[in-house]
């Protein structure tokens, strides 16, 4: 008879046969002297979702998790410890001009065909997976009055239209006395633009402005773009109210009302899966990321991309480390070339600013298990699942293409 342990019992999980270290799975995590199944014995008391040894490892030796080098041990660090921040050095980032380059294009499974879902279909042919009014922004001057004028949209006239899902603000903080014609400055406005044509917002997403910012409304909305409604008032400048802010607010919901009766008309329809767009984002890393949630949207991811959608997944800072296992799937060179591009734009940022990549994992990412940025790299690339990599958006972009889509951006 085969006995299942009990819960308590000590457990750990090894994710590579390379690997040596494991992560302790217990709630509790483990006391030193506890005795694993297959005979490892821990030196030190041991927290949940942290590494333990595997080997005796030797001054400058490897350690090795994701079949990946994470660090190398500044110190002897017996079988059974506690493998901690404070003893590996970081290995350098990964050269950016001896990269794989398409040397390991995963080949297309077979497609996922009759599969559907129920959605909005929009006038630019997108299709939302939700029907909510979206009102943005040109500066952050008027934040304070939107917010309290959605509370109140959300209060007493949503609830007339109730094939509207939500009313959402979008706020930002740029738009105000910024140099407008700066270098980068298309990546702020068009990422405030690209925005408000979420799909979700359905085309009718409203323009809030102060009037006298450098950011202009009609940066954020364009005559004769066809994923925005501009042939109703879509505009509101709080400089043109002559009462105040009762004025504004009464202002604002008003066109809100107008754009709510027509999304209040909208009403689902069948569409194919390939018509679906997924957003992928990291949150909270710990040293379970990699084990648990991410390999669970990177096989749905592959799932999606079989059935035709297109899924992004992101962060440039957090694939950095271990961008050399994506340039490998890369679909062709210029794919590969345009993710080495993004690579390079990040370490010029941090070379200018003085700062340094190992910055990034946080207190929480710590405590969670995760020693540098070379561990959370490589549980982090485990959400983009196995498939090709089709295509690189730069920071703000809007996807035009079909399938796995890199989108250059922040970790927010």
């Amino acid at each position: 008879m085969n006995l299942i342990q009990h819960a308590d019992s000590p457990r750990y999980i090894r994710l590579h046969p390379l690997d040596n270290v494991v992560v302790v799975v217990n709630d509790q995590g483990v006391p030193a002297g506890t005795e694993f199944d297959n005979g490892l014995v821990t030196v030190d008391n041991v927290p949940q979702s942290h590494k333990v040894s595997t080997v005796d490892l030797a001054v400058g030796e490897a350690v090795i998790r994701y079949g990946h080098t994470i660090g190398y041990a500044l110190q002897p660090i017996p079988r059974g410890s506690w493998v901690r921040e404070d003893q590996l050095r970081m290995p350098s980032a990964p050269a950016l001009d001896s990269l794989p380059m398409s040397d390991a294009v995963p080949e297309k499974q077979a497609p996922l065909e009759g599969y559907t879902f129920e959605g909005y279909r929009n006038a630019d042919g997108t299709v939302g997976t939700r029907n909510i009014l979206g009102i943005t922004t040109t500066v952050q001057c008027v934040t304070g009055v939107l917010d309290h004028a959605v509370k109140r949209i959300r209060d007493e006239l949503l609830p007339r239209y109730p094939n509207v899902d939500d009313v959402v603000a979008l706020t930002h903080s740029y738009g105000c006395g910024v140099a407008i014609t700066a270098t980068d400055a298309y990546i702020p406005i068009r990422t405030v633009r690209n925005l408000a044509r979420n799909p979700n917002l359905g085309g009718e997403a409203l323009v809030i402005s102060l009037g006298c910012e450098k950011l202009q409304a009609g940066q954020v909305m364009h005559e004769g773009d066809s994923s925005v409604d501009l042939s109703e008032p879509w505009l509101y400048r709080l400089q043109d109210s002559s009462h105040g802010f009762n004025e504004m607010i009464e202002q604002i919901m008003e066109l809100a009302e107008t754009r709510l009766k027509k999304l209040d008309l909208r009403r689902r329809e069948t569409v194919p899966a390939s018509e679906l767009i997924l957003g992928m984002q990291c949150g909270g890393s710990d040293a379970f990321s990699g084990i648990t949630a991410n390999p669970a949207l990177g096989y749905a991811s592959d799932l999606l991309l079989r059935a035709g959608a297109t899924v992004m997944f992101s962060e440039v800072t957090e694939v950095r480390d271990a961008i050399y296992l994506l340039t490998s799937r890369a679909q062709d060179q210029e794919v590969a070339q345009a993710l080495v591009r993004e690579m390079d734009w990040y370490d010029r940022y941090l070379a200018k600013g003085e700062a340094d990549r190992s910055a990034n994992t946080t207190p929480g990412n710590k405590k969670g298990g995760l020693s540098n940025i070379v561990e959370k790299s490589l549980g982090s690339i485990v959400k983009s699942g196995s498939s090709a990599i089709n295509g690189v958006l730069g920071p703000g972009g809007r996807v035009n293409g079909k399938g796995l889509i890199f989108c250059a951006t922040p970790c927010q």
